[in-house]
Parts: C-alpha cells; sequence; structure tokens
C-alpha cells in the first residue's frame, strides 16, 4: 500500500509541474505537429489503410498463437547460420550475459543503436560498470546521453528538446558554438561518432522484427547508424524482446511500412537491414560473431493474461504517443518507466508490477484516439481498463477513495439520492473539494437546481 501510494503520489506532482510548464509544452506540440503532417501525407500513400491495419493484426495475433513454435524456429534457423542465441527470463540474466561476453573479448568500446529493449535493462550503465565506454549512436539517443536523460520517446528520444536546447547542451559540452544550427550540430556528431565506430570492440542492435523462417533480424532506422554500429565491430550483439517474432520474411512488406508511416510519416524508413547471422565463409563484410538475446522480463505474464494478451502484438512505432493528449500534456519522463504513453500504461504494471506501476493506467482520458491509429488494431483504452479493474480489485487503492467510489456508484445509480438535498446544502458540502480532491487549478461548478427541475423545466 505505501509503495503505491508514493508512487501515484509522485506521479500527479510530477503531471501537475510538466503540465502547466508552458515552454515544455510548446516545445512537445511542435514537435508533434511536424509529426502528424508528416502521418498525414503518409496515409494517402495507402489505397487501403484500413485493410494493411486488419491484415497486420491478424498476422500478429497469428503469431501470438503460435508463439512458442515460430521463436524455435527462428532460434534453429539463425543458429545454423553461426549465430548464437541466448535466453533471458529478465533484466538480471541479461546483464550476466553481456558481462560474460564483454569481458571474455576484453571490450574497451561499445557502440549502441537505438534499442528500447536495452533501456530496460540499462545496458549503458551496466557496460561502463565494467570499464567499457558505450555509445548511442542514433542522434536522439546520443542527445540524452550527453545530457544525462533517458529516452523521452519511443521513436523520438529527444522530443523534449528545441534545436536551441541541444545548442546550448553542445555548446557546454563540447564547447560547440552557442548559435550553432541543426546541421552544424548534426555534422559534429558525426564526425565524432565516425571515430567510434571505427575503434568500436562491440556492435548492440535491437530488433524490429524477428522473422521466423529465415533464422533474421530485421532493424530499420533512418541514419545508417546500426549499419555503422555492425559494419567496424567484430562482435554483433542483438537484445530483443520476444514478442518481435513475425512468421515469414515476405511479411516485412507489410510491416515495415505500417511502421515507417505510423512511426515518422515516411513511405518506407531510409534503412531497412536484415541480419542472418555473422560473417559467412567467402564473405568480406559484417561481425565474426553475432550473439541474439531474447528477453522476456515479463511478456510472459503478459501472455498468460488473456485479457491483456494481444498487447504483445505491439510494433512499437509510437502512434499512440502522439496522438495521446495526455502524453502530450504530462510528457514521457512523468511516467517513469521505459515505455510511455498508452502502450506503457498498458505494460509497465505487468513488467514491474501492477501494484508499483497500476497508477500508470489511469493516466487515460478514454478518447479512444490511441486504438484509432494503432497499426495493429490494439484496443488500448479496453486493455487500460482491465488494468484499472485489476487494481481496484486488489489491495493497492486507498481505503479512502474505495469508500467514496462506492458512495459515488450508490449516489448515480438513483436519481432520488441526487434530488434528495437542496442546492445550498449541496455547495456547503461540495466546497472543500476545491481544496483537496478536485486539485487547486480546477473549481467545483455552483449548484441552483436539481437535475430533475431542470429536465422538467427544460
Amino acid at each position: 500500500m505505501k509503495t503505491t501510494l508514493k508512487a501515484t503520489t509522485q506521479f500527479h506532482k510530477d503531471a501537475a509541474k510538466i503540465a502547466f510548464n508552458e515552454r515544455h509544452r510548446k516545445t512537445l506540440q511542435f514537435n508533434i505537429s511536424r509529426y502528424d503532417l508528416a502521418v498525414e501525407r503518409g496515409y494517402k500513400r495507402y489505397e487501403n489503410l484500413s485493410l494493411a491495419k486488419d491484415r497486420a493484426a491478424y498476422i500478429k495475433r497469428f503469431m501470438l498463437a503460435h508463439w512458442d513454435e515460430y521463436l524455435l524456429q527462428f532460434e534453429t534457423n539463425i543458429t545454423q547460420r553461426g549465430a548464437k542465441v541466448l535466453w533471458a527470463m529478465n533484466a538480471q540474466e541479461v546483464v550476466l550475459y553481456v558481462n560474460q561476453i564483454l569481458t571474455e573479448h576484453q571490450a574497451k568500446l561499445l557502440v549502441k543503436s537505438k534499442s528500447m529493449t536495452t533501456e530496460e535493462v540499462s545496458l549503458n550503465e551496466v557496460v561502463q560498470k565494467l570499464g567499457c565506454e558505450s555509445v548511442e549512436t542514433d542522434l536522439g539517443e546520443f542527445i540524452v546521453q550527453v545530457a544525462g536523460e533517458r529516452p523521452y520517446h519511443i521513436v523520438t528520444p529527444a522530443m523534449h528538446k528545441s534545436k536551441e536546447d541541444i545548442a546550448a547542451l553542445f555548446h557546454d559540452k563540447f564547447e560547440t558554438p552557442i548559435d550553432s544550427s541543426p546541421e552544424e550540430l548534426t555534422a559534429y556528431v558525426r564526425a565524432l561518432l565516425r571515430k567510434k565506430f571505427i575503434a568500436a570492440d562491440v556492435g548492440v542492435t535491437g530488433a524490429n522484427f524477428l522473422i521466423a523462417d529465415i533464422g533474421a533480424v530485421a532493424v530499420t532506422e533512418n541514419e545508417g547508424n546500426a549499419l555503422m554500429s555492425t559494419s567496424f565491430p567484430k562482435l554483433h550483439i542483438v537484445i530483443a524482446g520476444i514478442e518481435k517474432i513475425i512468421p515469414e520474411m515476405r511479411q516485412l512488406g507489410l510491416f515495415q511500412p505500417l511502421l515507417a508511416t505510423l512511426g515518422t510519416g515516411q513511405q518506407v524508413t531510409a534503412y531497412n537491414t536484415i541480419f542472418a547471422g555473422p560473417r559467412q565463409q567467402g564473405e568480406i563484410d559484417g561481425p565474426e560473431e553475432m550473439v541474439v538475446i531474447l528477453l522476456d522480463n515479463g511478456r510472459t505474464a503478459v501472455y498468460e493474461d488473456d485479457e491483456v494478451a494481444e498487447v504483445l502484438s505491439c510494433i512499437r512505432c509510437g502512434a499512440c504517443l502522439n496522438a495521446c493528449p495526455v502524453y502530450k500534456t504530462i510528457g514521457g519522463y512523468t511516467y517513469n518507466a521505459t515505455y510511455s504513453g498508452p502502450i506503457g500504461s498498458v505494460i509497465t504494471p505487468f513488467f514491474k508490477g501492477m501494484k508499483e506501476m497500476g497508477h500508470l493506467s489511469f493516466a487515460c482520458s478514454l478518447c479512444e484516439k490511441c486504438a484509432e491509429v494503432c497499426p495493429v488494431r490494439i484496443p488500448l483504452p479496453k486493455l487500460l481498463l482491465v488494468n484499472r479493474r485489476k487494481v481496484v480489485e486488489g489491495t493497492t487503492r486507498p481505503l479512502v477513495e474505495k469508500i467514496s467510489m462506492k458512495a459515488f456508484g450508490l449516489i448515480t445509480g438513483k436519481r432520488f439520492w441526487f434530488d434528495l438535498l437542496p442546492a445550498n446544502i449541496k455547495n456547503i458540502g461540495a466546497a472543500p473539494l476545491n481544496f483537496t480532491l478536485w486539485g487547486p487549478r480546477r473549481k467545483m461548478p455552483v449548484f441552483h437546481r436539481s437535475f430533475t427541475k431542470q429536465w422538467n423545466d427544460r
């Protein structure tokens, strides 16, 4: 109970603080507005977007119905080409694997292409404790790493920063001119990262898709940094959630354009690479070794719950975050979780515990915009309601709240109870709410007449 109340209270404080930060809101609204325009153009490239979503949803649900078979098929096929597959039940097992691998290779420098799965295990911190430098190579991830922050958004890690914020950050950290343009800052980072790519011992990527029938990892990105992260180092480590599996390679033709359209508004992402193992005999490119770490970390707990299992269909496009009025108001860091927004509010309580993170399921206005934009038809509002029910049915909500909601349910159940007290008594009873539950920035409306009286008069 204490843990839940503390987390909930902190969430409310953080949300209130950021919601009324006008500068933050303007930056976020500007960045998301550019996304909205791009996605609107992207939609027009589809003759029948609804049908594409239906097909993607069907494939992902079919995959979940045969999840174990496709994961084993993936392992068999990629292992035959020389890759090593490791299974991790949780973040601790990933840390053990990484520690062992980096120690064996005496690695001093690791370059990493954007992967939200690695954020689940705090990979950068783990690597640095071993005395190995870990460098983010996606521009957005590089920016937040330099700032000492975590990704703010699933697809756009530095969405909360303006170009002026980034110029000031780089001026402070790298002594670049304070008035540097975005192009100049990008050129600076590009030159810096080139040296890191060449010197790196290990390259780490995530996986947008794990392809079962050919045993391969599909990575999609816009900067070429994933290709660079796997071209120079001798060792390529993939850390991927086990839900990323798809049955067949030919299905990439459906999923990659959907991911690009919903994620950034593009027709297709600039770089789409398939890694089917380490360098083969006779090949001149690619790493000498490839290790794929398949992470559970709560995913099977989601799968075992029939009411929410379909959320594992998510392809991490980030569309639900950009559509969500709550996310756009309280920002990504308020969630205090790897995955924010509607998708994060559904899965995080399973990953970190309903008692600790169940309050996220209430960070939703139920406008259903997230379900409308989802490329794989995940009914996120419905799943959030399922989570809310689990929280309320458990012992993780304050007793005062339970009693209040019970009383509210009884009163609203019959009009008689609404009309029982005169307006002046209702106003006296409602007055304290202005300073407590209703919040300091809202004011309870004044009661004049009963609902029945108003209805009859009209």
